[in-house]
């Protein structure tokens, strides 16, 4: 297994592998969700990189970590890294609102997402990565 220097995530063809397989191994909903919202994150962000992290948490980073999606026994959770700085008109954001930091969305079961909106949210986290890298550092 390969892995990079990033907090023990593997490379992205092994991660895209993983997260491949613990949508087969949800046979229910929550492997549709996840799909579903998967691909609704790679058609915001075409050049998104797939990770595994944190013993078995899929991650989607562009110039940093995007979401995370996880999987409970009641809901898919995506948890925006720096949601709280994004806008978010549709209001997606329904969980870990007391944060100065995160913001996620709890995915129910036959509950319906705005695909547009969250494409949306991607997006906009996608940017605030991207500037933040281009700004220095201060030492």
């Amino acid at each position: 297994m390969v892995r990079d220097n990033t907090a023990g995530a593997e490379q992205p063809a092994s991660a895209s592998r993983l997260i491949d397989e613990r949508i087969q191994e949800l046979t229910d909903w929550r492997g549709k969700t996840l799909a579903h919202v998967r691909a609704l994150i790679k058609q915001a962000e075409p050049e998104v990189v797939e990770e595994w992290k944190w013993r078995g948490v899929p991650v989607w980073s562009l110039d940093g970590i995007i979401c995370t999606g996880e999987t409970y026994k009641s809901i898919v959770k995506l948890t925006f890294a720096k949601g709280a700085s994004l806008e978010d008109p549709s209001r997606l954001f329904n969980s870990s609102l007391e944060g100065n930091t995160r913001r996620a969305i709890d995915i129910s079961e036959n509950e319906e997402i705005d695909g547009e909106a969250l494409k949306a949210l991607v997006r906009a986290a996608a940017a605030l990565n991207a500037t933040a890298r281009k700004k220095p550092r201060k030492s």
